[in-house]
């Protein structure tokens, strides 16, 4: 039996639409590492680091059935998942590409560290 909502989201703008598909603590980082291309279950959390495996099998399930994510299952043995981006995937990189060059240059506005230079982005903190 699948999953039913109790109450279906009142999404009332695109930017809500935007914010619900790819927003959250996870799902942007999982895009960003997916950017460079298929990575095996595995990698993706190594990748992630501090992600537990419960909410990332969530968030992948998530942007997965919102076409973001591809779930490819090989019949071999040992069994081998690799998580790929969609098309809608990949299109959303540029906009999470200026969020951080965004948020890169006010960070500092809110704290005293700076944040580090993203592997996954274009984004280089100004000296």
């Amino acid at each position: 039996m699948a999953y039913k909502r109790k109450l279906e989201k009142d999404i009332r703008c695109p930017l809500e639409y935007g914010l619900d598909v790819f927003g959250g603590k996870w799902k942007s980082r999982i895009l960003c590492v997916l950017s460079d291309g298929p990575l095996r279950y595995s990698v993706l959390r190594d990748e992630m680091a501090d992600v537990s495996d419960a909410a990332l099998a969530s968030a992948l399930k998530e942007l997965a059935t919102d076409g973001l994510v591809v779930r490819r299952q090989f019949e071999e043995i040992p069994p081998r998942v690799e998580y790929a981006l969609a098309p809608k995937g990949e299109s959303v990189i540029p906009v999470l590409q200026h969020i951080c060059q965004w948020a890169g240059l006010f960070h500092r506005d809110v704290a005293d560290a700076a944040l580090a230079r993203c592997r996954r982005c274009d984004y280089v903190r100004p000296v």
